[in-house]
């Protein structure tokens, strides 16, 4: 059964949001909270995002293993659009502390485990429609597919349509979603060939 908190996690409820939830498929987006995750902890970007207006719903650090919660996922986080962060029944947003030129998922992770089956409770899929995200800079100009993002899972903050960020960066998603092997649609054969078979 799903909970609207994360057990275990520290929680620094967000007095705003930015409203409640469209429907739809459920996705999780990663984003990165540009600081070292040795010396910064995850309280207090929490405690920044919230002076900003700015909440996620979580805020990890993975080194420390670390987490804080500010918002429940039934309600929506400020890190997209509000057109954007209120797609799906969740839209699940995670800032990690750490940096776009050095992947997260080179670190320890410690917390990912239960991060992970949270979203899972949540009905998150364990896939990466958009593909790994692109190294920054190349991120900042990566595509932005709505229809991969109408799909529901896992996005890069650079994956999301409508934005123009360039995070989290390169990182391994076989770290997070697992190895899922790629989903390859048969192409249909062109018309001018099944002409031709009619033809012949």
């Amino acid at each position: 059964m799903a909970q609207a908190w994360l057990p275990g996690a520290s929680r620094l409820p967000s007095p705003e949001d930015s409203g409640r939830m469209y429907g739809g498929a459920p996705r999780a987006v990663w984003f990165i909270w540009p600081a070292d995750p040795h010396g910064v902890s995850a309280r207090s970007v929490a405690q920044r995002l919230i002076q900003l207006k700015r909440p996620s719903h979580l805020v990890w650090n993975p080194v420390a293993g670390e987490i804080v919660q500010l918002l429940p996922p039934m309600r929506a986080a400020s890190g997209l659009p509000p057109e954007r962060g209120r797609n799906g029944r969740v839209c699940v947003q995670i800032r990690v502390i750490g940096s776009t030129h050095e992947p997260f998922t080179d670190t320890k992770l410690d917390g990912l485990d239960e991060i992970l089956a949270w979203l899972d409770s949540w009905d998150v899929p364990r896939r990466w429609p958009a593909g790994p995200p692109l190294p920054f800079p190349h991120s900042l100009a990566a595509e932005r597919s709505a229809r991969l993002w109408a799909r529901g899972g896992h996005y890069g903050h650079s994956q999301v349509p409508g934005e123009c960020e360039g995070d989290p960066g390169s990182i391994d998603i076989t770290r997070i979603v697992g190895d899922v092997p790629p989903e390859f649609a048969l192409p249909h054969p062109r018309e001018d060939f099944r002409l031709l078979e009619r033809v012949i």
